[in-house]
This record gives structure tokens, C-alpha cells and sequence, in this order.
């Protein structure tokens, strides 16, 4: 009986079969079906495309391929590709298309603090200038810090703020500036016993040339702090109180406290008594 001669395609797999059970064995020169044939024998056997590229650069040589292009291989064998030549073509064919570009943003949405290089290990068939290009400038995507706020609002607090913004706003459209000029407010900050000068405001006028230049010196500041309570209007201020430290900030301390406000004002503003 005649034999059957086999197609390229299976001659190329036999090929590359063959070269597989002799790894060991040094070969100077493989071809591109060979080695792609070699990579999808390993990643059906489970292996990452990581230790693909090893057992290749071990037998073959550094040259034989480059990572990306054992990553990209190994994509294509586990989304079911067979075929292990080229498609070939005029050009280099994009890799950017539509369905990947959907699928770049559900993952942006998924995780918001996504980094390139993960995205780039998501999907392997592109670039991390690739990625970056997609992010920034297909779904036009900006990377923004969160911005600093003194307190986290509830919406009970939301709710009494909004109610007494329409109060005031009520009340200044029944009397006009006269309202604003009525109205008090405070505020609490803690003061250092020692402040130490910025390197902003330690900054001279000066020529390049000079011999005596400015300094600073690293200096431990002292933990040592108070509290000050400072109550204002239109017109300047009405107290300053410092708290002596160690005292416990309780409801007795804001009625003492209020109780000298209400006399600075009835001293400083006659006006506002009425």
C-alpha cells in the first residue's frame, strides 16, 4: 500500500512534535511555524507563557523570540487558534479595535485604580503605549487625586445646612447688607509654641555669585500646643480665647465661652443688642 502524504500544516506539527521530544538537543536555526508550533505543544500542556520563553531561550538561544510575541502566541492558542502560520498581509495590521477598546473601558470601570502595567498584563496583545493611548485617548480618561474636604457630611447634615443657607437668604433679602453686618461666626485652630519659618518665607533676593548664601537648620519642633477660639464680624474682632491645655472641651467650656461672647458684643456692638 502507498503511503498518504501529509498536508504542510501537518508536517509542520509533526515537526514541531519532534523537536519537542528532543529538547534537549541544541538547534541553531528554527522557524518561525516551528517555534509558534513548539509554543502551542507547551501552553496546551499548561504552561505560562513566562516558562515558554525560558525552555525556548534555554534550548535555542536568547534570539530565538521575544516575550511579547510568546504572550501574544499563547492569547491566540487559548482564544482556540490552530493555525500556526502568519496571516501575513501589506502592513503591520492594528491591534487597537473596537471590541478591545470596550473591553479596556469595563475594566477602567471595574477598578478605577487601575495602574497601566496591570492593564497592560490584562491584555497582552498590546503595548503599555498602547494601553496608555487607549485610556487617554480613545475613552479620554484623566487621572485625578481625591480632593481634600474638612468633614464627611451625612445627609442629615446636608439637610440642616440647606435650611439654614435658605434662612439666611430669606432674611438677607428682607434686610439687605444691614444682615450681613449682624452676623458672628468663630472658628478653633490649635497654635504651635514654636513656629519655625517656612522654606518659603526663608527665600532672599540674591546673586547667583553670592558667598552667604541662606540656610536652614532641621530643627525638632516642640509638641507643645493650645487651642484658640477666635469669634469675628464684618467689622473685626470680638474675642480670643486660648484654652488652657489639658482641659477636656465639654458643654460647660462653649457656655463659658459663649457667655464672653455675648459680653465682648454688648461692649464693642451696641447695635447689634437690638
Amino acid at each position: 500500500m502507498g503511503r498518504t502524504a501529509c498536508t504542510e500544516p501537518q508536517c509542520l506539527y509533526k515537526g514541531a512534535l519532534y523537536l519537542y521530544i528532543y529538547m534537549d538537543t541544541l538547534i541553531a536555526v528554527l522557524a518561525s511555524c516551528g517555534v509558534r508550533a513548539v509554543i502551542r505543544i507547551l501552553h496546551a500542556e499548561g504552561q505560562s507563557a513566562a516558562e515558554i520563553r525560558r525552555r525556548l531561550c534555554r534550548v535555542y538561544g536568547d534570539n530565538v523570540t521575544s516575550g511579547s510575541c510568546v504572550r501574544e502566541w499563547s492569547r491566540k492558542f487559548r482564544d482556540g487558534r490552530t493555525d500556526v502560520h502568519d496571516e501575513g498581509g501589506q502592513g503591520r495590521h492594528s491591534v487597537v479595535t473596537d471590541k478591545l477598546v470596550q473591553k479596556v473601558n469595563q475594566c477602567v470601570g471595574g477598578k478605577r485604580h487601575f495602574t497601566i502595567s496591570e492593564l497592560f498584563e490584562e491584555f497582552t496583545q498590546t503595548s503599555r503605549t498602547t494601553s496608555y493611548g487607549i485610556v487617554t485617548d480613545r475613552l479620554v480618561y484623566h487621572k485625578f487625586c481625591a480632593r481634600w474636604v474638612p468633614k464627611q457630611l451625612t445627609d442629615f447634615h446636608k439637610t440642616q445646612r440647606m435650611g439654614s443657607a435658605l434662612t439666611f437668604l430669606q432674611r438677607y433679602w428682607e434686610k439687605g447688607d444691614e444682615f450681613l453686618d449682624r452676623i458672628v461666626t468663630g472658628d478653633e485652630t490649635w497654635v504651635q509654641f514654636v513656629n519655625a519659618e517656612t522654606k518659603e518665607q526663608s527665600k532672599r533676593w540674591m546673586h547667583m555669585h553670592s558667598p552667604n548664601k541662606p540656610k536652614k537648620f532641621k530643627r525638632t519642633l516642640s509638641n507643645k500646643k493650645m487651642m484658640a477660639k477666635v469669634f469675628w464680624d464684618s467689622k473685626g474682632i470680638f474675642l480670643t480665647e486660648f484654652l488652657v491645655p489639658g482641659t477636656t472641651i465639654m458643654s460647660e467650656v462653649y457656655c463659658e465661652t459663649l457667655n464672653k461672647l455675648r459680653k465682648s458684643i454688648q461692649n464693642k456692638r451696641c447695635s447689634l443688642k437690638a
